[in-house]
């Protein structure tokens, strides 16, 4: 689910973008404010100039998915962010300008690429050539939806240039279909917490506001992980004991969020379904977390398919900060809130 090889393209059959239906609607805790039909004269030259001219900026936050039990299922939006200018260029290609290692930036291009054609074919629109520039704070390979952040940038920015009018609800089914689960996709466009599913030829996501006093902190090793690889360590099945404690804690997880009661959220983390098995990949993950609950975290689980680790609190934030840090020094620890915005356009212009 980071910038790495697409986690779960070959489970597509699930879910089929090329059936992305143009009426769903997102079901949020509360309903959007809708957007006022009146342009300013600024607005109005600016839908004027010919699509060549602008460049399009979107901020997106990066997010932690599964948050222990709830896997390709729960997810959650945090204040990190990186930000994706799409521009249209001559030719048909994409260029892509990132401060990413040579093998990471193939990775990123190709899904760029990926995202820039199921959005042409989806809205019907001629390919044309982009130059996408990626930057911003969320790293890769460390499940904090770095991937996500560049499919959702280059659809958004994508919609902006071509002036397509897709919704936020047919952007999450593209790029659900792009990564293959809606967990760090829906964070990523709609924002705090939210609980996904694909449902039929659709993306269901409930989405919820979090409170800035639930501390979310991630500690982030100095080494990557493989999505692929990580699927790979997963069983093919699991025992009916560990199906029923993992929809046990994934639903009590989704009712503490949804209500604000995060005190209840201690002791739920529990799972049985992956992190025992992705363990070897990050033998410190217990050890980090079991720090951080001493210190007086809720809980903690692994992030993503990792590296990152991640403790909720809402109290003692920097002594878990430290708590969990001391088992892996050479880590970075930030100390983060939700963030309830997802997917904005944040520049507009000329080039």
């Amino acid at each position: 689910m980071d910038l790495a090889p697409t986690g779960l393209g070959q489970r597509r059959g699930a879910f089929d973008p090329q059936r992305l239906s143009k009426g769903r609607v997102h079901v949020a805790a509360k309903p959007g404010t809708a957007k006022t039909d009146c342009l300013s004269k600024a607005t109005l030259a600016q839908q004027r100039q010919p699509m060549g001219s602008l460049t399009v900026t979107v901020r997106v936050p990066g997010s932690t998915s599964n948050l222990g039990p709830g896997f390709d299922t729960l997810g959650l939006a945090v204040r990190l962010y990186n930000t994706v200018s799409v521009r249209r260029i001559a030719g048909r290609g994409i260029e892509l300008v990132a401060p990413l290692t040579e093998a990471d930036r193939q990775r990123a291009q190709h899904m760029a690429l990926e995202a820039a054609r199921r959005f042409f074919r989806t809205v019907g629109h001629k390919p044309f050539g982009l130059e996408i520039r990626l930057d911003g704070e969320v790293p890769v390979g460390r499940g904090l939806g770095a991937s996500a952040t560049l499919r959702v940038g280059v659809v958004a920015g994508l919609n902006e240039l071509t002036r397509a009018g897709l919704s936020r609800q047919q952007w999450l089914e593209l790029v659900t279909g792009l990564e293959g689960h809606p967990d760090n996709a829906s964070p990523a466009i709609w924002g705090g917490f939210t609980v996904s599913s694909c449902v039929g030829r659709s993306v269901r996501c409930l989405r919820f506001r979090v409170s800035p006093r639930l501390k979310i902190v991630v500690l982030i090793p100095p080494f990557a992980i493989n999505t692929e690889q990580a699927r790979r360590l997963l069983p093919a099945t699991v025992s009916r004991a560990d199906a029923v404690l993992n929809l046990n804690r994934a639903a009590l997880i989704s009712a503490a969020l949804a209500t604000g009661q995060y005190t209840a959220l201690r002791g739920m983390f529990q799972d049985r379904v992956h992190q025992p098995y992705r363990q070897r990949l990050i033998p410190c993950l217990w050890r980090v977390i079991r720090a951080g609950e001493r210190a007086g975290a809720l809980g903690g689980f692994l992030s993503g398919s990792g590296s990152s680790v991640i403790c909720l609190t809402v109290q003692n934030a920097e002594a878990v900060a430290r708590a969990m840090h001391r088992h892996l020094p050479e880590a970075q620890v930030k100390i983060l809130t939700a963030d309830n915005t997802g997917a904005v356009v944040v520049g507009k212009g000329s080039a």
